[in-house]
Protein backbone atom coordinates (compact mmCIF):
# COMPACT_ATOMS: atom_id res chain seq x y z
CA UNK A 1 0.00 0.00 0.00
CA UNK A 2 1.03 3.54 -0.86
CA UNK A 3 2.60 5.10 1.84
CA UNK A 4 1.60 9.34 1.39
CA UNK A 5 3.17 12.19 3.56
CA UNK A 6 1.38 15.53 4.10
CA UNK A 7 1.10 18.18 6.84
CA UNK A 8 0.48 15.51 9.54
CA UNK A 9 3.05 12.79 8.38
CA UNK A 10 5.99 14.67 7.52
CA UNK A 11 7.64 13.62 4.24
CA UNK A 12 11.53 12.19 4.95
CA UNK A 13 13.16 14.52 2.94
CA UNK A 14 12.15 17.55 4.77
CA UNK A 15 13.90 16.03 7.72
CA UNK A 16 16.93 15.72 5.72
CA UNK A 17 16.14 19.23 3.76
CA UNK A 18 16.01 20.86 7.53
CA UNK A 19 19.73 19.05 8.40
CA UNK A 20 20.91 20.67 5.40
CA UNK A 21 19.83 24.54 6.36
CA UNK A 22 21.61 23.83 9.71
CA UNK A 23 24.44 22.44 8.15
CA UNK A 24 24.61 25.61 5.99
CA UNK A 25 24.44 23.81 2.93
CA UNK A 26 20.75 25.31 1.85
CA UNK A 27 19.36 29.15 1.88
CA UNK A 28 15.90 29.48 4.06
CA UNK A 29 14.00 30.45 1.47
CA UNK A 30 15.10 27.26 -0.91
CA UNK A 31 14.12 24.68 2.54
CA UNK A 32 10.73 26.81 2.90
CA UNK A 33 10.11 25.97 -1.05
CA UNK A 34 10.53 22.51 -1.08
CA UNK A 35 9.22 21.37 2.78
CA UNK A 36 5.75 22.98 1.10
CA UNK A 37 5.76 21.17 -2.03
CA UNK A 38 5.79 18.14 -0.02
CA UNK A 39 2.60 19.06 1.66
CA UNK A 40 3.81 20.53 4.94
CA UNK A 41 1.78 23.60 5.62
CA UNK A 42 4.21 27.21 5.89
CA UNK A 43 3.39 27.64 9.10
CA UNK A 44 4.76 24.14 10.42
CA UNK A 45 7.84 24.48 7.99
CA UNK A 46 9.11 27.92 9.81
CA UNK A 47 8.38 25.62 12.95
CA UNK A 48 11.29 23.44 11.42
CA UNK A 49 13.81 26.62 11.12
CA UNK A 50 12.77 27.72 14.48
CA UNK A 51 11.19 30.77 13.36
CA UNK A 52 7.71 32.34 13.15
CA UNK A 53 5.48 32.39 9.78
CA UNK A 54 5.57 36.22 9.18
CA UNK A 55 1.93 37.62 10.23
CA UNK A 56 -0.32 38.97 7.38
CA UNK A 57 -1.55 41.89 9.03
CA UNK A 58 -5.12 42.69 8.11
CA UNK A 59 -6.81 44.54 10.93
CA UNK A 60 -5.53 48.28 9.68
CA UNK A 61 -7.09 47.92 5.97
CA UNK A 62 -9.88 49.68 5.42
CA UNK A 63 -12.88 47.61 4.04
CA UNK A 64 -13.75 49.56 0.76
CA UNK A 65 -12.29 51.88 -2.06
CA UNK A 66 -10.13 51.45 -5.17
CA UNK A 67 -6.79 50.63 -6.54
CA UNK A 68 -5.80 51.74 -9.99
CA UNK A 69 -2.56 49.12 -11.39
CA UNK A 70 -0.17 50.64 -13.80
CA UNK A 71 -0.20 47.43 -16.41
CA UNK A 72 -0.34 46.12 -19.83
CA UNK A 73 -4.13 44.98 -20.66
CA UNK A 74 -3.52 42.54 -23.40
CA UNK A 75 -6.36 40.34 -25.26
CA UNK A 76 -7.50 37.53 -22.88
CA UNK A 77 -6.77 33.28 -24.17
CA UNK A 78 -8.24 30.56 -22.40
CA UNK A 79 -6.02 30.11 -19.34
CA UNK A 80 -4.03 27.25 -20.21
CA UNK A 81 -2.76 29.53 -23.31
CA UNK A 82 -1.98 32.36 -21.10
CA UNK A 83 1.84 33.77 -22.14
CA UNK A 84 2.23 36.52 -19.58
CA UNK A 85 1.97 37.09 -15.95
CA UNK A 86 -0.39 40.26 -16.55
CA UNK A 87 -2.79 37.79 -17.66
CA UNK A 88 -3.13 35.81 -14.58
CA UNK A 89 -3.00 39.04 -12.86
CA UNK A 90 -6.08 40.53 -14.05
CA UNK A 91 -8.41 37.01 -13.82
CA UNK A 92 -7.03 36.43 -10.42
CA UNK A 93 -10.07 38.39 -8.98
CA UNK A 94 -12.55 35.61 -10.47
CA UNK A 95 -10.40 32.60 -11.14
CA UNK A 96 -8.63 31.35 -8.76
CA UNK A 97 -5.54 28.77 -8.26
CA UNK A 98 -5.02 25.65 -6.74
CA UNK A 99 -1.90 26.60 -4.79
CA UNK A 100 -0.79 30.09 -4.60
CA UNK A 101 3.62 30.81 -4.52
CA UNK A 102 4.36 33.57 -2.67
CA UNK A 103 7.48 36.16 -1.77
CA UNK A 104 8.97 33.67 1.12
CA UNK A 105 8.92 30.90 -1.45
CA UNK A 106 6.27 28.88 0.36
CA UNK A 107 3.58 26.87 -1.57
CA UNK A 108 -0.17 28.05 -0.45
CA UNK A 109 -3.26 26.07 -0.21
CA UNK A 110 -5.95 27.94 -2.14
CA UNK A 111 -8.66 26.00 -4.25
CA UNK A 112 -6.63 22.67 -2.67
CA UNK A 113 -7.23 22.71 1.31
CA UNK A 114 -4.01 20.65 1.48
CA UNK A 115 -1.95 17.62 -0.99
CA UNK A 116 -0.32 14.56 0.07
CA UNK A 117 3.14 13.01 -1.81
CA UNK A 118 4.27 9.65 -2.10
CA UNK A 119 7.92 9.22 -0.98
CA UNK A 120 9.21 8.81 -4.53
CA UNK A 121 6.88 11.75 -6.02
CA UNK A 122 4.80 9.39 -8.29
CA UNK A 123 1.66 9.67 -6.63
CA UNK A 124 -0.25 12.93 -5.50
CA UNK A 125 -3.61 13.22 -3.41
CA UNK A 126 -5.08 16.38 -3.99
CA UNK A 127 -7.66 17.71 -1.42
CA UNK A 128 -10.07 20.08 -2.79
CA UNK A 129 -11.37 22.99 -0.31
CA UNK A 130 -14.49 22.47 0.40
CA UNK A 131 -17.53 24.97 0.17
CA UNK A 132 -16.43 26.53 -2.61
CA UNK A 133 -19.04 27.80 -5.18
CA UNK A 134 -18.56 28.53 -8.84
CA UNK A 135 -19.80 32.43 -9.03
CA UNK A 136 -22.52 31.67 -11.71
CA UNK A 137 -24.63 29.95 -9.16
CA UNK A 138 -23.58 26.23 -10.64
CA UNK A 139 -22.53 25.20 -7.67
CA UNK A 140 -19.87 23.70 -5.75
CA UNK A 141 -16.59 23.28 -6.68
CA UNK A 142 -15.36 19.14 -6.87
CA UNK A 143 -12.68 16.92 -7.95
CA UNK A 144 -14.55 16.52 -10.79
CA UNK A 145 -13.75 19.74 -12.10
CA UNK A 146 -10.37 20.09 -11.20
CA UNK A 147 -9.82 16.72 -13.54
CA UNK A 148 -11.29 18.36 -15.97
CA UNK A 149 -8.30 21.12 -15.47
CA UNK A 150 -5.75 18.61 -15.65
CA UNK A 151 -6.81 17.09 -18.64
CA UNK A 152 -7.09 19.90 -20.63
CA UNK A 153 -3.94 20.60 -19.65
CA UNK A 154 -1.66 17.37 -20.70
CA UNK A 155 -3.26 18.32 -24.38
CA UNK A 156 -0.37 18.76 -25.97
CA UNK A 157 -1.39 19.52 -29.21
CA UNK A 158 -3.46 21.92 -28.31
CA UNK A 159 -1.66 25.16 -30.17
CA UNK A 160 -0.41 27.43 -27.62
CA UNK A 161 -0.95 25.30 -23.79
CA UNK A 162 2.27 25.46 -22.26
CA UNK A 163 0.23 23.46 -19.29
CA UNK A 164 0.98 20.63 -21.44
CA UNK A 165 5.32 21.25 -20.94
CA UNK A 166 4.20 21.12 -17.13
CA UNK A 167 2.25 17.99 -17.42
CA UNK A 168 4.79 15.45 -19.05
CA UNK A 169 4.59 12.89 -16.25
CA UNK A 170 0.78 12.90 -16.46
CA UNK A 171 0.55 12.65 -20.08
CA UNK A 172 -0.21 9.54 -22.46
CA UNK A 173 3.21 8.22 -25.40
CA UNK A 174 0.96 10.55 -27.95
CA UNK A 175 1.12 14.21 -25.61
CA UNK A 176 -2.06 14.85 -26.84
CA UNK A 177 -4.03 13.59 -23.49
CA UNK A 178 -3.20 12.35 -20.19
CA UNK A 179 -2.46 8.86 -19.90
CA UNK A 180 -5.02 6.35 -18.67
CA UNK A 181 -5.48 5.99 -15.23
CA UNK A 182 -3.06 9.21 -14.70
CA UNK A 183 -6.26 11.36 -13.40
CA UNK A 184 -8.50 9.37 -10.83
CA UNK A 185 -11.78 11.32 -9.10
CA UNK A 186 -11.62 9.50 -5.59
CA UNK A 187 -14.44 11.36 -4.45
CA UNK A 188 -15.95 14.90 -4.67
CA UNK A 189 -13.65 16.37 -2.95
CA UNK A 190 -10.29 14.10 -3.40
CA UNK A 191 -7.96 13.75 -6.96
CA UNK A 192 -5.34 11.36 -7.32
CA UNK A 193 -2.56 11.88 -9.98
CA UNK A 194 -1.03 8.52 -10.99
CA UNK A 195 2.48 9.82 -12.75
CA UNK A 196 4.17 7.77 -15.33
CA UNK A 197 7.47 8.52 -13.86
CA UNK A 198 8.56 10.79 -10.82
CA UNK A 199 7.95 14.36 -11.01
CA UNK A 200 8.98 16.90 -8.57
CA UNK A 201 7.29 19.96 -10.11
CA UNK A 202 3.65 19.05 -10.01
CA UNK A 203 2.42 21.60 -7.55
CA UNK A 204 4.99 23.93 -8.38
CA UNK A 205 3.29 23.95 -11.76
CA UNK A 206 -0.06 24.45 -10.62
CA UNK A 207 0.83 28.12 -8.92
CA UNK A 208 1.96 29.29 -12.49
CA UNK A 209 -0.56 31.59 -13.96
CA UNK A 210 -2.28 29.46 -17.05
CA UNK A 211 -3.22 27.50 -14.73
CA UNK A 212 -6.19 29.35 -13.88
CA UNK A 213 -9.16 26.75 -12.23
CA UNK A 214 -12.11 26.85 -14.56
CA UNK A 215 -15.44 24.86 -14.59
CA UNK A 216 -16.15 21.58 -15.82
CA UNK A 217 -17.28 22.01 -19.90
CA UNK A 218 -16.23 25.65 -19.46
CA UNK A 219 -16.94 27.74 -22.63
CA UNK A 220 -12.84 28.94 -23.00
CA UNK A 221 -13.54 32.60 -23.19
CA UNK A 222 -13.14 34.16 -19.86
CA UNK A 223 -13.83 37.81 -21.36
CA UNK A 224 -17.19 37.02 -22.29
CA UNK A 225 -17.95 34.06 -19.65
CA UNK A 226 -16.27 35.47 -16.40
CA UNK A 227 -17.41 32.53 -13.94
CA UNK A 228 -15.14 31.08 -11.40
CA UNK A 229 -14.76 31.28 -7.60
CA UNK A 230 -13.11 34.53 -6.84
CA UNK A 231 -14.62 37.75 -4.99
CA UNK A 232 -14.40 39.98 -8.13
CA UNK A 233 -16.41 40.15 -11.05
CA UNK A 234 -14.66 41.41 -14.59
CA UNK A 235 -17.28 44.43 -15.87
CA UNK A 236 -15.05 46.00 -17.93
CA UNK A 237 -12.02 44.95 -20.35
CA UNK A 238 -10.83 46.83 -22.94
CA UNK A 239 -7.32 45.65 -24.74
CA UNK A 240 -4.75 48.03 -24.54
CA UNK A 241 -6.49 50.58 -22.12
CA UNK A 242 -8.11 49.09 -19.11
CA UNK A 243 -9.39 46.43 -17.09
CA UNK A 244 -12.21 46.57 -14.22
CA UNK A 245 -12.61 44.21 -11.58
CA UNK A 246 -15.46 44.95 -9.00
CA UNK A 247 -16.38 43.07 -5.49
CA UNK A 248 -19.01 40.63 -6.50
CA UNK A 249 -21.67 41.04 -3.59
CA UNK A 250 -23.59 38.61 -5.27
CA UNK A 251 -21.22 35.63 -4.78
CA UNK A 252 -20.34 33.69 -1.50
CA UNK A 253 -16.59 33.45 -1.40
CA UNK A 254 -14.52 31.07 0.67
CA UNK A 255 -11.91 33.59 1.53
CA UNK A 256 -10.59 35.84 3.65
CA UNK A 257 -9.24 39.55 2.40
CA UNK A 258 -11.02 40.96 -0.63
CA UNK A 259 -10.81 44.26 0.94
CA UNK A 260 -11.56 46.67 -1.75
CA UNK A 261 -14.41 47.56 -3.86
CA UNK A 262 -12.47 48.39 -7.09
CA UNK A 263 -9.57 47.42 -8.66
CA UNK A 264 -8.48 49.06 -12.18
CA UNK A 265 -5.74 47.84 -14.51
CA UNK A 266 -4.31 50.88 -16.21
CA UNK A 267 -1.91 50.65 -19.57
CA UNK A 268 0.31 52.88 -19.95
CA UNK A 269 2.32 51.26 -22.66
CA UNK A 270 5.73 50.83 -22.41
CA UNK A 271 7.24 54.08 -21.43
CA UNK A 272 8.36 54.37 -17.71
CA UNK A 273 8.36 58.12 -18.24
CA UNK A 274 4.26 57.49 -18.53
CA UNK A 275 4.10 55.72 -15.42
CA UNK A 276 5.93 58.28 -13.29
CA UNK A 277 3.61 60.80 -15.28
CA UNK A 278 0.51 58.87 -13.94
CA UNK A 279 1.86 58.50 -10.58
CA UNK A 280 2.35 62.44 -10.49
CA UNK A 281 -0.60 63.23 -11.64
CA UNK A 282 -2.39 60.59 -9.24
CA UNK A 283 -3.53 58.22 -12.12
CA UNK A 284 -2.64 55.57 -10.41
CA UNK A 285 -1.88 53.93 -7.12
CA UNK A 286 0.99 51.12 -7.73
CA UNK A 287 3.01 49.62 -10.87
CA UNK A 288 3.19 46.34 -11.71
CA UNK A 289 6.82 46.62 -12.18
CA UNK A 290 9.32 49.55 -11.78
CA UNK A 291 12.33 49.26 -14.04
CA UNK A 292 15.54 50.84 -14.62
CA UNK A 293 16.18 54.61 -13.47
CA UNK A 294 12.54 54.97 -13.03
CA UNK A 295 13.14 52.84 -9.41
CA UNK A 296 15.02 55.77 -8.21
CA UNK A 297 12.44 58.10 -9.75
CA UNK A 298 9.74 57.12 -7.79
CA UNK A 299 11.45 56.82 -4.62
CA UNK A 300 12.71 60.46 -4.74
CA UNK A 301 8.30 61.60 -5.69
CA UNK A 302 7.96 59.72 -2.57
CA UNK A 303 6.46 56.33 -2.97
CA UNK A 304 7.15 53.20 -1.28
CA UNK A 305 9.21 50.47 -3.61
CA UNK A 306 9.63 46.89 -2.92
CA UNK A 307 12.29 44.61 -3.81
CA UNK A 308 12.19 40.77 -4.64
CA UNK A 309 14.71 38.20 -5.52
CA UNK A 310 13.86 36.65 -8.19
CA UNK A 311 15.52 33.94 -11.39
CA UNK A 312 13.69 36.20 -13.64
CA UNK A 313 15.79 37.23 -16.68
CA UNK A 314 16.37 38.00 -20.36
CA UNK A 315 17.37 35.70 -22.91
CA UNK A 316 18.94 37.03 -26.20
CA UNK A 317 18.27 34.06 -28.54
CA UNK A 318 18.16 32.58 -31.89
CA UNK A 319 15.76 30.57 -33.37
CA UNK A 320 17.44 27.67 -35.37
CA UNK A 321 14.01 27.20 -37.37
CA UNK A 322 13.37 30.72 -38.61
CA UNK A 323 14.29 31.36 -42.29
CA UNK A 324 15.87 34.33 -43.70
CA UNK A 325 15.84 34.84 -47.22
CA UNK A 326 15.44 31.17 -47.58
CA UNK A 327 17.84 29.65 -45.34
CA UNK A 328 18.18 28.96 -41.86
CA UNK A 329 21.42 30.64 -40.40
CA UNK A 330 20.96 29.83 -36.72
CA UNK A 331 20.61 26.62 -37.40
CA UNK A 332 24.34 25.94 -37.22
CA UNK A 333 25.85 25.84 -33.89
CA UNK A 334 29.05 27.91 -35.06
CA UNK A 335 27.31 30.78 -35.49
CA UNK A 336 25.17 30.60 -32.38
CA UNK A 337 28.48 30.18 -30.46
CA UNK A 338 30.11 32.66 -32.36
CA UNK A 339 27.78 35.34 -30.60
CA UNK A 340 27.61 33.86 -27.35
CA UNK A 341 31.80 34.44 -27.30
CA UNK A 342 31.54 37.95 -28.99
CA UNK A 343 29.47 39.03 -25.77
CA UNK A 344 30.72 40.46 -22.20
CA UNK A 345 27.32 39.73 -19.99
CA UNK A 346 28.40 42.07 -17.50
CA UNK A 347 28.63 45.27 -19.92
CA UNK A 348 24.93 44.06 -20.71
CA UNK A 349 24.60 44.09 -16.92
CA UNK A 350 25.97 47.48 -16.88
CA UNK A 351 24.20 49.17 -19.53
CA UNK A 352 20.63 46.65 -20.21
CA UNK A 353 19.66 46.72 -16.22
CA UNK A 354 21.58 49.99 -14.52
CA UNK A 355 23.12 46.99 -12.40
CA UNK A 356 20.39 46.20 -10.88
CA UNK A 357 20.56 42.47 -10.73
CA UNK A 358 23.44 38.97 -10.86
CA UNK A 359 25.54 37.91 -13.60
CA UNK A 360 23.75 34.96 -15.18
CA UNK A 361 25.79 32.37 -17.30
CA UNK A 362 24.23 31.55 -20.80
CA UNK A 363 22.19 28.60 -19.07
CA UNK A 364 19.30 29.71 -17.54
CA UNK A 365 19.63 28.17 -14.05
CA UNK A 366 19.59 30.64 -11.26
CA UNK A 367 21.72 30.69 -7.96
CA UNK A 368 18.36 30.90 -6.12
CA UNK A 369 17.62 27.61 -7.51
CA UNK A 370 17.84 24.43 -5.48
CA UNK A 371 19.29 22.88 -8.36
CA UNK A 372 21.83 25.10 -9.90
CA UNK A 373 25.47 23.97 -10.94
CA UNK A 374 28.32 26.48 -10.74
CA UNK A 375 30.38 26.03 -13.77
CA UNK A 376 32.21 28.72 -13.80
CA UNK A 377 31.28 31.99 -16.01
CA UNK A 378 31.29 32.27 -19.87
CA UNK A 379 34.37 34.54 -20.87
CA UNK A 380 34.37 36.74 -24.08
CA UNK A 381 36.37 35.68 -27.15
CA UNK A 382 36.36 37.83 -30.11
CA UNK A 383 38.79 36.30 -32.10
CA UNK A 384 37.45 32.70 -31.38
CA UNK A 385 34.03 34.03 -32.15
CA UNK A 386 35.25 35.44 -35.67
CA UNK A 387 36.79 32.49 -36.46
CA UNK A 388 33.74 30.34 -35.65
CA UNK A 389 31.63 32.65 -37.85
CA UNK A 390 34.04 32.63 -40.46
CA UNK A 391 34.12 28.82 -40.65
CA UNK A 392 29.97 29.01 -41.26
CA UNK A 393 30.72 31.21 -43.88
CA UNK A 394 28.79 33.90 -42.26
CA UNK A 395 30.98 36.46 -41.59
CA UNK A 396 29.63 39.06 -44.11
CA UNK A 397 26.11 38.18 -42.76
CA UNK A 398 23.49 41.26 -41.78
CA UNK A 399 21.95 40.00 -38.21
CA UNK A 400 18.64 41.57 -37.51
CA UNK A 401 18.10 41.97 -33.64
CA UNK A 402 14.51 42.06 -32.85
CA UNK A 403 13.58 44.26 -29.58
CA UNK A 404 10.70 45.51 -27.60
CA UNK A 405 10.55 49.27 -27.57
CA UNK A 406 10.85 49.70 -23.51
CA UNK A 407 13.22 50.45 -21.45
CA UNK A 408 15.80 47.80 -20.12
CA UNK A 409 14.54 44.89 -22.62
CA UNK A 410 15.64 47.45 -25.40
CA UNK A 411 19.08 48.92 -23.84
CA UNK A 412 20.47 45.39 -23.35
CA UNK A 413 19.56 44.35 -26.89
CA UNK A 414 20.66 47.74 -28.46
CA UNK A 415 24.36 47.19 -26.06
CA UNK A 416 24.41 43.27 -27.11
CA UNK A 417 24.50 44.94 -30.95
CA UNK A 418 27.33 47.37 -30.25
CA UNK A 419 29.62 44.60 -28.91
CA UNK A 420 28.49 42.45 -31.63
CA UNK A 421 29.52 45.06 -33.98
CA UNK A 422 32.90 45.47 -31.95
CA UNK A 423 33.47 41.92 -32.63
CA UNK A 424 33.08 42.62 -36.42
CA UNK A 425 29.21 40.88 -37.00
CA UNK A 426 26.98 43.23 -39.29
CA UNK A 427 23.99 43.76 -36.95
CA UNK A 428 21.05 45.68 -37.74
CA UNK A 429 18.11 46.74 -34.80
CA UNK A 430 14.69 46.79 -35.31
CA UNK A 431 12.83 47.95 -31.94
CA UNK A 432 9.45 46.84 -31.92
CA UNK A 433 6.12 48.34 -29.91
CA UNK A 434 4.78 45.38 -27.78
CA UNK A 435 1.54 44.95 -29.78
CA UNK A 436 3.83 44.22 -32.57
CA UNK A 437 6.42 42.31 -30.68
CA UNK A 438 3.71 39.83 -28.74
CA UNK A 439 2.25 38.70 -32.00
CA UNK A 440 4.94 36.75 -32.96
CA UNK A 441 7.64 36.84 -29.93
CA UNK A 442 8.74 33.10 -30.07
CA UNK A 443 9.09 33.29 -33.94
CA UNK A 444 11.94 35.76 -34.43
CA UNK A 445 15.12 34.72 -35.89
CA UNK A 446 16.98 36.61 -33.46
CA UNK A 447 15.62 38.61 -30.68
CA UNK A 448 15.48 38.97 -27.22
CA UNK A 449 12.79 37.80 -24.66
CA UNK A 450 12.07 37.55 -20.62
CA UNK A 451 11.56 35.02 -19.14
CA UNK A 452 9.47 34.99 -15.82
CA UNK A 453 10.62 33.27 -12.32
CA UNK A 454 10.04 29.64 -11.33
CA UNK A 455 10.98 27.71 -8.03
CA UNK A 456 12.87 25.06 -10.12
CA UNK A 457 15.72 25.29 -12.45
CA UNK A 458 14.07 22.43 -13.80
CA UNK A 459 10.88 23.98 -15.13
CA UNK A 460 11.80 26.95 -16.73
CA UNK A 461 14.15 24.37 -18.93
CA UNK A 462 11.56 22.23 -19.52
CA UNK A 463 8.69 25.09 -20.74
CA UNK A 464 11.23 26.78 -22.72
CA UNK A 465 13.76 24.06 -24.20
CA UNK A 466 12.17 21.15 -24.48
CA UNK A 467 11.51 19.96 -27.78
CA UNK A 468 8.00 21.03 -29.07
CA UNK A 469 6.44 22.76 -25.95
CA UNK A 470 4.30 26.20 -26.60
CA UNK A 471 7.07 27.83 -25.36
CA UNK A 472 10.46 26.79 -27.25
CA UNK A 473 11.43 30.28 -29.04
CA UNK A 474 14.90 28.68 -30.02
CA UNK A 475 14.31 25.85 -31.90
CA UNK A 476 16.10 23.23 -30.07
CA UNK A 477 15.20 19.82 -30.09
CA UNK A 478 17.43 16.89 -28.54
CA UNK A 479 16.37 13.56 -27.32
CA UNK A 480 19.25 14.09 -25.52
CA UNK A 481 19.16 16.97 -23.68
CA UNK A 482 15.04 15.84 -23.21
CA UNK A 483 16.44 12.80 -21.35
CA UNK A 484 18.58 14.67 -19.13
CA UNK A 485 15.97 16.70 -18.27
CA UNK A 486 13.55 13.80 -17.58
CA UNK A 487 16.57 12.32 -15.23
CA UNK A 488 16.78 15.60 -13.65
CA UNK A 489 12.51 16.42 -12.71
CA UNK A 490 12.53 12.65 -11.45
CA UNK A 491 15.07 13.24 -8.64
CA UNK A 492 13.45 14.56 -5.58
CA UNK A 493 16.95 15.68 -3.56
CA UNK A 494 18.35 18.74 -4.99
CA UNK A 495 21.99 17.61 -4.32
CA UNK A 496 21.51 15.24 -6.37
CA UNK A 497 19.70 16.45 -9.53
CA UNK A 498 22.78 19.04 -9.14
CA UNK A 499 25.14 16.50 -10.69
CA UNK A 500 22.61 15.94 -13.45
CA UNK A 501 22.50 19.43 -13.96
CA UNK A 502 26.15 20.14 -14.54
CA UNK A 503 25.99 18.42 -18.02
CA UNK A 504 22.75 20.14 -18.85
CA UNK A 505 23.85 23.50 -18.65
CA UNK A 506 26.87 23.27 -19.78
CA UNK A 507 24.73 20.96 -23.21
CA UNK A 508 22.88 24.64 -23.45
CA UNK A 509 26.14 26.60 -23.06
CA UNK A 510 27.90 24.45 -25.49
CA UNK A 511 25.40 24.80 -27.97
CA UNK A 512 24.74 28.54 -28.06
CA UNK A 513 21.56 27.69 -27.39
CA UNK A 514 21.00 31.93 -26.24
CA UNK A 515 23.05 34.14 -24.40
CA UNK A 516 21.69 35.16 -20.72
CA UNK A 517 23.32 37.95 -19.36
CA UNK A 518 21.94 38.30 -15.59
CA UNK A 519 18.76 37.96 -13.49
CA UNK A 520 16.95 40.71 -12.66
CA UNK A 521 16.28 42.10 -8.86
CA UNK A 522 12.66 43.11 -9.61
CA UNK A 523 10.97 46.47 -7.56
CA UNK A 524 7.56 47.28 -7.74
CA UNK A 525 6.16 50.97 -6.35
CA UNK A 526 2.78 51.86 -4.44
CA UNK A 527 1.67 55.50 -3.10
CA UNK A 528 2.03 55.78 0.88
CA UNK A 529 -1.83 54.07 2.17
CA UNK A 530 -1.63 51.14 -0.23
CA UNK A 531 -1.42 47.74 1.45
CA UNK A 532 -0.43 44.32 -0.26
CA UNK A 533 0.79 45.92 -3.05
CA UNK A 534 4.66 44.26 -2.17
CA UNK A 535 6.89 43.03 -5.60
CA UNK A 536 6.48 38.98 -6.03
CA UNK A 537 9.23 37.01 -8.01
CA UNK A 538 6.91 36.26 -10.87
CA UNK A 539 5.62 39.82 -10.95
CA UNK A 540 2.24 38.17 -9.32
CA UNK A 541 -0.51 40.90 -7.88
CA UNK A 542 -2.47 38.73 -5.19
CA UNK A 543 -5.69 41.23 -5.37
CA UNK A 544 -7.59 39.65 -2.72
CA UNK A 545 -4.83 41.03 -0.35
CA UNK A 546 -4.80 44.61 -2.08
CA UNK A 547 -6.28 47.50 0.56
CA UNK A 548 -5.97 50.74 1.82
CA UNK A 549 -4.80 51.66 5.24
CA UNK A 550 -7.88 53.05 7.52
Amino acid sequence: MTKFYNQDTIHPAVHMHAEEVQRGELTRREFLSRATALGVTATAAYGFLGMSQPAQAAGHIQQGGTIRIQQDVRALLDPPTFNWPQLGNVVRGFLEYLVQYNADGTFEPRLLESWEVNEDATEYMLKIRPGVKWNDGRGDLTATDVAYNFTRWCDGKWEGNSMAARMGSLQNEAGDGAADGAIEVVDDLTLKLNLTRPDITIIPAVTEYPAAIVPDGWSGDPSADPVGTGPYKLVEYEVGVKCVLEKNTEHEWWGEGAFLDRIEFIDYGTDGAAHVAAAESEEIDMTYETVGEFVDIFEAIGWNVSESVSANTLVLRTNRLSEVDGAAPYADAKVRRALALACDNSVLLELGYANRGTLAENHHVCPIHPEYADIGAPERDVDAARALMEEAGMLDFEHELFSIDDDWRKNTSDALAAQLRDAGFNVKRTVLPGSTFWNDWNNYPFSSTDWGHRPLGVQVLTLAYKTGVAWNETGLASSEFDTMLEEASAIADADTRREKMVAIQQFLRDDGTFIQPYWRSLYRHARPGVVGAESHPINEIHVHKLGLEA
